[in-house]
Protein backbone atom coordinates (compact mmCIF):
# COMPACT_ATOMS: atom_id res chain seq x y z
CA UNK A 1 0.00 0.00 0.00
CA UNK A 2 3.17 2.15 0.39
CA UNK A 3 4.18 2.23 -2.72
CA UNK A 4 0.70 3.20 -4.17
CA UNK A 5 0.04 5.67 -1.46
CA UNK A 6 3.02 7.63 -2.53
CA UNK A 7 2.22 8.43 -5.58
CA UNK A 8 -1.05 9.40 -5.39
CA UNK A 9 0.26 11.91 -2.26
CA UNK A 10 2.92 12.92 -4.58
CA UNK A 11 -0.29 13.72 -7.49
CA UNK A 12 -2.01 15.67 -4.84
CA UNK A 13 0.72 17.88 -3.58
CA UNK A 14 1.75 18.54 -7.16
CA UNK A 15 -2.11 19.86 -8.37
CA UNK A 16 -1.90 22.54 -5.26
CA UNK A 17 1.17 23.96 -5.92
CA UNK A 18 -0.15 24.44 -9.69
CA UNK A 19 -3.14 25.72 -8.58
CA UNK A 20 -1.92 27.91 -5.90
CA UNK A 21 0.96 28.93 -8.99
CA UNK A 22 -2.46 30.02 -10.89
CA UNK A 23 -4.43 32.08 -8.30
CA UNK A 24 -1.26 34.12 -7.26
CA UNK A 25 -1.23 37.33 -9.02
CA UNK A 26 1.62 37.68 -11.95
CA UNK A 27 4.37 40.07 -11.68
CA UNK A 28 3.46 43.27 -12.96
CA UNK A 29 5.79 43.60 -16.56
CA UNK A 30 7.23 46.96 -17.16
CA UNK A 31 4.32 47.86 -19.31
CA UNK A 32 2.02 48.41 -16.93
CA UNK A 33 3.60 51.01 -15.11
CA UNK A 34 2.02 54.21 -14.74
CA UNK A 35 2.87 56.30 -18.02
CA UNK A 36 5.17 59.38 -17.04
CA UNK A 37 3.18 62.96 -17.46
CA UNK A 38 4.51 65.83 -18.63
CA UNK A 39 3.31 69.25 -18.01
CA UNK A 40 3.29 71.23 -21.10
CA UNK A 41 2.89 75.22 -21.27
CA UNK A 42 3.29 78.10 -24.01
CA UNK A 43 4.89 81.66 -23.20
CA UNK A 44 4.12 83.60 -26.00
CA UNK A 45 5.19 87.44 -25.41
CA UNK A 46 6.83 89.90 -23.74
CA UNK A 47 8.27 88.52 -20.09
CA UNK A 48 6.60 90.56 -17.67
CA UNK A 49 5.25 89.38 -13.94
CA UNK A 50 2.61 88.15 -15.17
CA UNK A 51 4.47 85.48 -17.70
CA UNK A 52 6.74 84.48 -14.16
CA UNK A 53 4.13 83.95 -12.31
CA UNK A 54 2.47 81.79 -14.85
CA UNK A 55 5.81 79.61 -15.40
CA UNK A 56 6.37 79.57 -11.84
CA UNK A 57 3.02 78.11 -10.91
CA UNK A 58 3.66 75.25 -14.19
CA UNK A 59 6.54 74.28 -12.01
CA UNK A 60 4.81 74.49 -8.65
CA UNK A 61 1.72 72.32 -9.92
CA UNK A 62 4.16 70.13 -11.70
CA UNK A 63 6.14 69.11 -8.47
CA UNK A 64 3.20 68.90 -6.43
CA UNK A 65 2.02 66.21 -8.76
CA UNK A 66 4.94 64.38 -9.65
CA UNK A 67 5.37 65.12 -12.87
CA UNK A 68 8.08 63.06 -15.20
CA UNK A 69 8.97 66.49 -17.24
CA UNK A 70 7.81 70.17 -17.70
CA UNK A 71 7.86 71.50 -21.60
CA UNK A 72 7.90 75.15 -21.48
CA UNK A 73 7.63 76.11 -25.91
CA UNK A 74 8.85 79.69 -25.59
CA UNK A 75 8.69 82.51 -27.85
CA UNK A 76 9.72 86.26 -26.59
CA UNK A 77 11.67 89.54 -27.62
CA UNK A 78 12.78 89.60 -24.18
CA UNK A 79 11.23 91.40 -21.36
CA UNK A 80 12.06 92.60 -17.37
CA UNK A 81 15.64 91.88 -15.74
CA UNK A 82 13.47 91.10 -12.50
CA UNK A 83 11.04 88.69 -14.12
CA UNK A 84 13.51 86.82 -15.54
CA UNK A 85 15.53 86.50 -12.43
CA UNK A 86 12.17 84.99 -11.17
CA UNK A 87 11.35 82.48 -13.61
CA UNK A 88 14.93 81.39 -13.31
CA UNK A 89 15.55 80.72 -9.77
CA UNK A 90 11.84 78.42 -10.04
CA UNK A 91 13.84 76.58 -12.94
CA UNK A 92 16.98 75.77 -10.84
CA UNK A 93 14.36 74.81 -7.63
CA UNK A 94 12.26 72.96 -9.36
CA UNK A 95 12.18 69.10 -8.47
CA UNK A 96 10.94 68.13 -12.00
CA UNK A 97 13.36 68.78 -15.05
CA UNK A 98 12.46 71.58 -16.74
CA UNK A 99 12.70 71.45 -20.76
CA UNK A 100 12.86 75.25 -22.94
CA UNK A 101 11.86 75.02 -26.00
CA UNK A 102 11.81 77.51 -28.68
CA UNK A 103 9.49 76.52 -31.19
CA UNK A 104 7.96 76.71 -33.82
CA UNK A 105 10.22 77.08 -36.74
CA UNK A 106 10.67 80.86 -37.07
CA UNK A 107 10.43 82.07 -33.53
CA UNK A 108 13.39 83.72 -31.39
CA UNK A 109 14.15 83.77 -27.68
CA UNK A 110 16.09 86.96 -27.07
CA UNK A 111 17.21 89.00 -24.74
CA UNK A 112 15.55 87.64 -21.37
CA UNK A 113 14.45 84.35 -23.12
CA UNK A 114 17.96 83.94 -24.02
CA UNK A 115 18.74 83.64 -20.01
CA UNK A 116 15.86 81.76 -19.73
CA UNK A 117 16.56 78.99 -22.24
CA UNK A 118 20.41 78.15 -20.39
CA UNK A 119 19.12 78.24 -17.38
CA UNK A 120 16.98 75.09 -18.54
CA UNK A 121 17.68 71.67 -17.30
CA UNK A 122 17.39 70.81 -21.62
CA UNK A 123 17.38 73.27 -23.86
CA UNK A 124 15.99 72.86 -27.46
CA UNK A 125 15.89 74.35 -30.53
CA UNK A 126 12.97 73.94 -33.87
CA UNK A 127 15.52 74.70 -36.82
CA UNK A 128 14.72 77.79 -38.17
CA UNK A 129 15.20 79.67 -34.37
CA UNK A 130 17.49 81.86 -33.30
CA UNK A 131 18.62 82.91 -29.78
CA UNK A 132 20.43 85.41 -28.23
CA UNK A 133 21.13 89.31 -28.46
CA UNK A 134 20.82 89.47 -24.84
CA UNK A 135 22.57 93.01 -24.40
CA UNK A 136 20.99 94.95 -21.80
CA UNK A 137 20.16 98.73 -22.37
CA UNK A 138 18.35 101.47 -20.41
CA UNK A 139 14.96 101.60 -19.73
CA UNK A 140 12.60 103.44 -22.51
CA UNK A 141 15.56 101.94 -24.36
CA UNK A 142 17.77 105.41 -24.36
CA UNK A 143 21.44 104.30 -24.79
CA UNK A 144 22.97 104.40 -21.48
CA UNK A 145 26.25 106.35 -20.65
CA UNK A 146 29.81 104.31 -21.25
CA UNK A 147 30.30 103.15 -17.49
CA UNK A 148 26.75 102.26 -16.34
CA UNK A 149 26.48 100.35 -19.64
CA UNK A 150 29.49 98.54 -18.92
CA UNK A 151 28.40 97.60 -15.68
CA UNK A 152 24.66 96.60 -16.73
CA UNK A 153 26.24 94.43 -19.35
CA UNK A 154 28.63 92.96 -17.25
CA UNK A 155 26.03 91.97 -14.38
CA UNK A 156 24.03 90.16 -17.04
CA UNK A 157 27.26 88.49 -18.60
CA UNK A 158 28.14 86.97 -15.31
CA UNK A 159 24.66 85.99 -15.03
CA UNK A 160 24.48 83.95 -18.32
CA UNK A 161 28.46 82.88 -17.85
CA UNK A 162 27.32 81.45 -14.10
CA UNK A 163 24.15 79.24 -15.56
CA UNK A 164 26.12 78.32 -18.77
CA UNK A 165 29.11 76.87 -16.88
CA UNK A 166 26.71 75.11 -14.23
CA UNK A 167 24.54 73.80 -17.39
CA UNK A 168 28.20 72.57 -18.66
CA UNK A 169 27.17 75.19 -21.38
CA UNK A 170 29.52 77.10 -24.19
CA UNK A 171 30.25 79.78 -21.39
CA UNK A 172 31.93 82.33 -23.50
CA UNK A 173 28.71 82.03 -26.12
CA UNK A 174 26.82 82.55 -23.69
CA UNK A 175 28.97 86.04 -22.69
CA UNK A 176 29.24 87.02 -25.97
CA UNK A 177 25.00 86.98 -26.37
CA UNK A 178 25.62 89.73 -23.58
CA UNK A 179 28.45 91.65 -24.09
CA UNK A 180 28.44 91.36 -27.95
CA UNK A 181 24.63 91.00 -28.45
CA UNK A 182 25.49 88.13 -30.86
CA UNK A 183 22.18 85.97 -31.58
CA UNK A 184 22.47 81.78 -32.46
CA UNK A 185 20.59 79.87 -34.90
CA UNK A 186 19.21 76.56 -33.90
CA UNK A 187 22.02 74.66 -35.94
CA UNK A 188 24.97 77.09 -34.90
CA UNK A 189 23.82 76.99 -30.75
CA UNK A 190 23.67 72.78 -31.41
CA UNK A 191 27.17 72.64 -33.08
CA UNK A 192 29.65 74.52 -30.98
CA UNK A 193 31.92 73.29 -28.87
CA UNK A 194 30.49 73.25 -25.99
CA UNK A 195 27.10 73.25 -27.27
CA UNK A 196 24.93 76.19 -26.24
CA UNK A 197 21.49 74.05 -26.01
CA UNK A 198 21.12 70.04 -25.66
CA UNK A 199 19.02 69.21 -29.04
CA UNK A 200 17.47 70.33 -32.18
CA UNK A 201 14.28 69.16 -32.38
CA UNK A 202 11.27 69.75 -35.05
CA UNK A 203 8.34 68.50 -33.18
CA UNK A 204 7.08 68.34 -29.08
CA UNK A 205 6.79 64.11 -30.31
CA UNK A 206 10.44 64.39 -31.63
CA UNK A 207 11.98 66.40 -28.61
CA UNK A 208 10.50 63.56 -26.16
CA UNK A 209 11.30 60.71 -27.92
CA UNK A 210 15.18 62.16 -27.73
CA UNK A 211 14.67 62.97 -24.47
CA UNK A 212 13.58 59.07 -23.61
CA UNK A 213 16.69 57.20 -21.86
CA UNK A 214 18.56 60.65 -21.61
CA UNK A 215 21.01 60.87 -18.63
CA UNK A 216 20.90 65.05 -17.65
CA UNK A 217 22.60 66.87 -14.84
CA UNK A 218 20.26 68.95 -12.97
CA UNK A 219 21.61 72.26 -11.03
CA UNK A 220 22.84 70.90 -7.85
CA UNK A 221 25.36 68.65 -9.60
CA UNK A 222 22.74 65.11 -9.65
CA UNK A 223 22.31 63.11 -12.38
CA UNK A 224 18.75 62.21 -13.65
CA UNK A 225 17.24 59.93 -15.94
CA UNK A 226 14.54 60.84 -17.97
CA UNK A 227 11.55 58.56 -19.25
CA UNK A 228 9.44 59.84 -21.64
CA UNK A 229 8.20 57.43 -23.58
CA UNK A 230 4.55 56.76 -23.87
CA UNK A 231 4.28 60.50 -21.72
CA UNK A 232 0.76 61.46 -20.91
CA UNK A 233 1.13 65.01 -22.09
CA UNK A 234 -0.84 67.44 -20.09
CA UNK A 235 -1.26 70.91 -21.38
CA UNK A 236 -1.90 74.39 -18.19
CA UNK A 237 -3.00 76.96 -19.99
CA UNK A 238 -3.21 80.28 -18.18
CA UNK A 239 -6.60 80.43 -15.97
CA UNK A 240 -9.13 83.26 -16.59
CA UNK A 241 -7.19 85.81 -13.92
CA UNK A 242 -3.78 85.30 -15.49
CA UNK A 243 -5.13 85.64 -19.01
CA UNK A 244 -7.57 89.14 -17.93
CA UNK A 245 -4.05 90.66 -16.59
CA UNK A 246 -1.86 89.32 -19.22
CA UNK A 247 -4.48 91.28 -22.26
CA UNK A 248 -4.65 94.53 -19.80
CA UNK A 249 -0.72 94.51 -19.06
CA UNK A 250 0.27 95.48 -22.55
CA UNK A 251 1.60 99.03 -22.72
CA UNK A 252 -1.10 100.24 -25.73
CA UNK A 253 -4.06 98.37 -24.18
CA UNK A 254 -3.24 100.56 -20.48
CA UNK A 255 -2.57 103.28 -22.42
CA UNK A 256 -6.40 103.23 -24.51
CA UNK A 257 -8.09 102.67 -20.85
CA UNK A 258 -6.21 105.63 -18.86
CA UNK A 259 -7.39 107.95 -21.31
CA UNK A 260 -10.72 106.32 -22.32
CA UNK A 261 -10.96 106.47 -18.01
CA UNK A 262 -9.78 110.37 -17.99
CA UNK A 263 -12.33 110.98 -20.84
CA UNK A 264 -15.51 109.28 -18.93
CA UNK A 265 -14.46 110.67 -16.02
CA UNK A 266 -14.16 114.86 -17.59
CA UNK A 267 -17.49 114.55 -19.51
CA UNK A 268 -18.92 113.26 -15.94
CA UNK A 269 -17.72 116.16 -14.25
CA UNK A 270 -18.74 118.89 -16.92
CA UNK A 271 -22.21 116.75 -16.87
CA UNK A 272 -22.97 115.92 -13.51
CA UNK A 273 -25.59 113.14 -13.20
CA UNK A 274 -25.20 111.39 -16.46
CA UNK A 275 -23.52 108.48 -14.75
CA UNK A 276 -22.46 105.87 -17.27
CA UNK A 277 -19.53 107.77 -18.93
CA UNK A 278 -18.19 107.70 -14.64
CA UNK A 279 -19.01 104.84 -14.14
CA UNK A 280 -17.21 103.67 -17.48
CA UNK A 281 -14.50 106.36 -16.72
CA UNK A 282 -14.11 105.03 -13.25
CA UNK A 283 -13.74 101.07 -14.74
CA UNK A 284 -11.09 101.75 -17.25
CA UNK A 285 -9.30 104.20 -14.92
CA UNK A 286 -9.14 101.12 -12.22
CA UNK A 287 -8.10 98.44 -14.79
CA UNK A 288 -5.23 100.95 -15.99
CA UNK A 289 -4.15 101.56 -12.77
CA UNK A 290 -3.83 97.77 -12.14
CA UNK A 291 -1.93 97.12 -15.16
CA UNK A 292 0.23 100.06 -14.48
CA UNK A 293 1.29 97.69 -11.60
CA UNK A 294 2.49 95.14 -13.45
CA UNK A 295 3.77 96.98 -16.60
CA UNK A 296 7.38 99.22 -15.24
CA UNK A 297 5.93 102.78 -15.34
CA UNK A 298 7.52 106.16 -15.33
CA UNK A 299 6.17 107.99 -12.71
CA UNK A 300 7.42 111.02 -14.03
CA UNK A 301 5.85 110.13 -17.88
CA UNK A 302 2.38 109.60 -15.61
CA UNK A 303 2.85 113.32 -13.87
CA UNK A 304 3.27 114.81 -17.81
CA UNK A 305 0.03 113.09 -18.62
CA UNK A 306 -1.93 114.67 -15.90
CA UNK A 307 -0.32 118.07 -15.78
CA UNK A 308 -1.22 118.22 -19.59
CA UNK A 309 -4.59 117.92 -18.76
CA UNK A 310 -4.33 120.71 -16.17
CA UNK A 311 -2.89 122.90 -18.89
CA UNK A 312 -5.27 121.87 -21.79
CA UNK A 313 -8.78 123.18 -18.84
CA UNK A 314 -6.44 126.12 -17.96
CA UNK A 315 -6.33 127.06 -21.33
CA UNK A 316 -10.56 128.02 -21.38
CA UNK A 317 -10.02 129.84 -17.98
CA UNK A 318 -6.82 132.30 -18.94
CA UNK A 319 -6.38 134.34 -22.02
CA UNK A 320 -2.82 132.84 -23.60
CA UNK A 321 -3.45 133.10 -26.85
CA UNK A 322 -3.39 128.91 -27.80
CA UNK A 323 0.26 128.48 -25.09
CA UNK A 324 -1.46 126.62 -22.56
CA UNK A 325 -2.77 124.15 -25.05
CA UNK A 326 0.17 123.70 -26.94
CA UNK A 327 1.90 123.30 -23.85
CA UNK A 328 -0.79 120.96 -22.67
CA UNK A 329 -0.79 118.90 -25.95
CA UNK A 330 2.90 118.40 -25.67
CA UNK A 331 3.12 117.66 -22.09
CA UNK A 332 0.51 114.80 -22.42
CA UNK A 333 2.74 113.78 -26.04
CA UNK A 334 6.09 113.34 -23.67
CA UNK A 335 4.53 111.63 -21.12
CA UNK A 336 3.09 109.09 -22.97
CA UNK A 337 6.09 108.25 -24.71
CA UNK A 338 7.88 107.52 -21.61
CA UNK A 339 5.44 106.16 -19.63
CA UNK A 340 6.19 102.82 -20.07
CA UNK A 341 9.86 102.36 -18.68
CA UNK A 342 11.47 99.63 -20.73
CA UNK A 343 14.10 98.58 -23.22
CA UNK A 344 11.59 96.46 -25.15
CA UNK A 345 10.57 97.76 -28.17
CA UNK A 346 7.01 96.12 -27.51
CA UNK A 347 6.57 97.14 -24.51
CA UNK A 348 7.14 100.81 -25.48
CA UNK A 349 4.48 103.00 -27.06
CA UNK A 350 5.16 104.47 -30.54
CA UNK A 351 4.00 107.65 -32.50
CA UNK A 352 1.10 105.72 -34.17
CA UNK A 353 -0.51 105.10 -30.79
CA UNK A 354 0.29 108.12 -28.84
CA UNK A 355 -0.73 110.68 -31.29
CA UNK A 356 -3.87 109.85 -32.37
CA UNK A 357 -5.13 108.93 -28.92
CA UNK A 358 -3.44 112.18 -27.79
CA UNK A 359 -4.41 114.60 -30.01
CA UNK A 360 -8.21 113.00 -30.17
CA UNK A 361 -8.35 113.37 -25.87
CA UNK A 362 -7.18 117.20 -26.40
CA UNK A 363 -9.49 118.04 -29.32
CA UNK A 364 -12.23 116.37 -27.20
CA UNK A 365 -11.40 118.04 -23.27
CA UNK A 366 -11.16 121.14 -25.15
CA UNK A 367 -14.75 120.88 -26.70
CA UNK A 368 -16.04 120.04 -23.36
CA UNK A 369 -14.12 122.78 -21.45
CA UNK A 370 -15.15 125.12 -23.79
CA UNK A 371 -19.29 124.20 -23.48
CA UNK A 372 -19.19 124.56 -19.64
CA UNK A 373 -17.54 127.44 -20.13
CA UNK A 374 -20.01 129.14 -22.37
CA UNK A 375 -22.78 127.57 -19.84
CA UNK A 376 -21.37 129.64 -17.20
CA UNK A 377 -21.52 132.53 -18.72
CA UNK A 378 -24.89 132.00 -20.25
CA UNK A 379 -27.98 134.47 -18.78
CA UNK A 380 -30.14 132.40 -16.61
CA UNK A 381 -33.77 132.02 -18.03
CA UNK A 382 -35.63 130.72 -15.25
CA UNK A 383 -36.07 131.76 -11.41
CA UNK A 384 -35.92 135.27 -10.23
CA UNK A 385 -32.58 135.73 -11.79
CA UNK A 386 -34.68 135.04 -15.25
CA UNK A 387 -37.22 137.75 -14.53
CA UNK A 388 -34.27 140.72 -14.73
CA UNK A 389 -34.42 142.56 -18.20
CA UNK A 390 -37.81 141.08 -19.41
CA UNK A 391 -39.90 142.91 -21.54
CA UNK A 392 -43.52 143.21 -20.32
CA UNK A 393 -46.78 145.58 -20.20
CA UNK A 394 -48.45 147.70 -17.86
CA UNK A 395 -52.47 146.34 -17.36
CA UNK A 396 -52.62 149.79 -15.19
CA UNK A 397 -51.37 153.04 -14.72
CA UNK A 398 -48.78 152.82 -12.03
CA UNK A 399 -47.35 155.87 -10.47
CA UNK A 400 -44.51 156.84 -8.17
CA UNK A 401 -44.79 154.71 -4.99
CA UNK A 402 -47.76 153.18 -6.17
CA UNK A 403 -48.28 149.55 -6.82
CA UNK A 404 -49.89 148.40 -10.43
CA UNK A 405 -50.28 145.18 -12.21
CA UNK A 406 -48.01 143.85 -15.26
CA UNK A 407 -47.77 141.67 -17.75
CA UNK A 408 -44.63 139.80 -17.81
CA UNK A 409 -44.07 136.00 -19.65
CA UNK A 410 -47.82 135.49 -19.83
CA UNK A 411 -48.07 135.97 -15.78
CA UNK A 412 -49.77 138.48 -14.28
CA UNK A 413 -47.40 140.25 -11.32
CA UNK A 414 -48.25 142.84 -8.90
CA UNK A 415 -45.37 146.13 -9.51
CA UNK A 416 -44.49 149.23 -8.28
CA UNK A 417 -42.43 151.66 -10.59
CA UNK A 418 -39.77 154.90 -9.51
CA UNK A 419 -41.06 156.54 -12.32
CA UNK A 420 -45.07 156.99 -13.85
CA UNK A 421 -46.55 153.86 -15.96
CA UNK A 422 -49.18 154.29 -18.01
CA UNK A 423 -51.53 151.53 -18.99
CA UNK A 424 -50.33 149.82 -22.02
CA UNK A 425 -46.69 151.09 -21.81
CA UNK A 426 -44.17 148.52 -22.44
CA UNK A 427 -41.86 148.24 -19.28
CA UNK A 428 -38.76 146.54 -18.54
CA UNK A 429 -37.91 144.30 -14.95
CA UNK A 430 -35.23 146.33 -12.84
CA UNK A 431 -35.54 144.00 -9.87
CA UNK A 432 -37.72 141.14 -8.28
CA UNK A 433 -38.58 141.27 -4.39
CA UNK A 434 -41.01 137.60 -3.81
CA UNK A 435 -43.67 138.00 -5.66
CA UNK A 436 -43.33 142.02 -6.92
CA UNK A 437 -41.47 143.20 -9.48
CA UNK A 438 -40.08 146.54 -9.65
CA UNK A 439 -40.04 148.13 -13.06
CA UNK A 440 -39.20 150.96 -15.25
CA UNK A 441 -41.07 152.56 -18.45
CA UNK A 442 -39.36 151.42 -21.49
CA UNK A 443 -38.86 153.91 -24.27
CA UNK A 444 -40.13 153.13 -27.43
CA UNK A 445 -38.31 152.20 -30.33
CA UNK A 446 -36.93 154.77 -32.70
CA UNK A 447 -39.00 155.16 -35.60
CA UNK A 448 -36.50 155.68 -38.91
CA UNK A 449 -36.75 159.22 -40.14
CA UNK A 450 -37.98 159.83 -43.58
CA UNK A 451 -35.93 161.83 -46.71
CA UNK A 452 -36.64 165.31 -47.55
Amino acid sequence: MSALVRPVACGFILAGVVALGAGAPAPRAQGDAPAPQVYLAEVDGVIHPVAAEYMTDVIERADEAGAALIVFILRTPGGLVDSTLEINRAIIASRTPVVVYVAPSGSRAASAGFLITIAADVAVMAPGTHIGAAHPVAGGGQPMDETMANKAAQDVAAQARSLAERRGRNVSLAAEAVTESRSFTAKEAAEAEPPLIDLVAGSLDELLAALDGRTILRFDGREETLHTAGAIVERIPMNWRLQLLSAIAHPQVAYLLFSLGTLGLTIELWNPGAILPGVVGGICLLLAFFAFQILPVNYAGLLLILFGLVLLVLEIKITSFGLLAAGGITSLIFGSLILIDSPVPELQLGFAVVLPVTLALSTIILFLVRLAVVAQTRRATTGDVGMLDEIGRALTAIGPGQSGRVLVHGEIWNAAANAPVAAGDEVRVTAVTGLKLTVRPEPPAAEGQGGA
